[in-house]
């Protein structure tokens, strides 16, 4: 996002952008923004650790920053207020996996019903943002407060319904993986030499999908 004056990504050189900190998913998604914007991270764009989504949007609106790194809820609230959609990087093509739930694995080993209920709530609660809209605002207000109008919030809603951002499967991403890994590269050997199957336990949500639970869902309730 570029804030109010800030209309197209050449308008950001000589400017900066917030992340939350080096290293970071933020950082990583500016670090591939800028260059598919023709702008050089460090050169052309100052990259500037601000921390968490409310952090860098008050940098934003205040005009402490001239872009910021925002998710759906945060960039939403920007827009309203007037800043500028510069770059979306699931149409650019990044495949990464960002948010998620992680075990252990002495878990799987010891407690594998919890860990295959839980991998069920998640498929279930995925099956109801895709087609309970109203469940769906109602519990977002009940998580992000009731301050935020149901405009917003739909359009929300309405930005995560495809698969590249909710998979109705919900999979882990091999190839999310892969780009988190080549990132780390950089400061971390280990990584060049990591296998992203190594990260990933597949049987719990394989194990759904093919007993057919998920294609139910979505043949009794559909979108």
């Amino acid at each position: 996002m570029g804030r109010s004056d800030v209309k197209s990504p050449e308008q950001l050189r000589g400017g900066s952008v917030a992340i939350s900190r080096f290293g970071s998913a933020t950082d990583f998604i500016a670090r591939f923004a800028l260059p598919k914007l023709g702008l050089t991270p460090g050169r052309d764009v100052a990259i500037v650790q601000i921390g968490d989504s409310p952090a860098r949007l008050g940098s934003l609106l205040s005009g402490r920053v001239h872009g910021a790194v925002l998710g759906s809820l945060p960039g939403a609230i920007a827009q309203k207020k007037g800043m500028n959609i510069l770059a979306d990087v699931a149409k650019m093509g990044l495949v990464i996996q960002h948010t998620g739930v992680a075990t252990t694995r002495k878990t799987i080993r010891e407690n594998r019903e919890l860990v295959r209920r839980y991998v069920k709530t998640q498929v279930d609660a995925v099956h109801r943002i895709w087609t309970d809209r109203e469940g769906t605002l109602n519990a977002f207000l009940r998580h992000a407060g009731s301050g935020l109008d149901r405009d917003l919030l739909e359009k929300i809603r309405d930005g995560l319904l495809n698969e590249a951002m909710l998979s109705k499967k919900q999979y882990p991403s091999i190839e999310g993986i892969k780009t988190i890994l080549a990132s780390m590269a950089e400061t971390d050997p280990r990584a060049r030499s990591a296998k992203p199957e190594d990260f990933v336990d597949m049987s719990f949500i394989r194990e759904l999908d093919q007993s057919g639970y998920i294609d139910r869902l979505y043949t009794a309730h559909p979108k």
